[in-house]
């Protein structure tokens, strides 16, 4: 540890904080581009138009699979929580 009782002004670090701030402003300034909302809407519409949406089958099945695994979820939450339930009453004697 330095000790700065002989130097008439201390040089004190930045707070982390600042630091931390600055080097990500820098790294967004060098990484991020500067286009014009016109350019990044063309650009948002060319990629969407990339995307391989799912067919009215495929959404169905999907979320027919949803609903029977929250199903089966809960059927098993409620199983296990009863039998915690008796396991705690038995162990307390309530």
């Amino acid at each position: 540890m330095t000790d700065f009782r002989d130097e008439p002004n201390p040089q004190k670090e930045p707070a982390a904080g600042l630091v931390l701030k600055n080097w990500a402003g820098k790294l967004l300034d060098s990484v991020m581009a500067k286009v014009s909302p016109f350019k990044f809407m063309q650009e948002v519409r060319a990629e969407a138009q990339k995307v391989t949406w799912p067919t009215r089958k495929e959404t169905t099945v999907t979320t027919i699979m949803v609903f029977v695994m929250v199903a089966i979820a809960s059927v098993f939450f409620l199983l296990a929580d009863q039998l915690m339930r008796i396991a705690v009453s038995f162990i307390l004697g309530v």
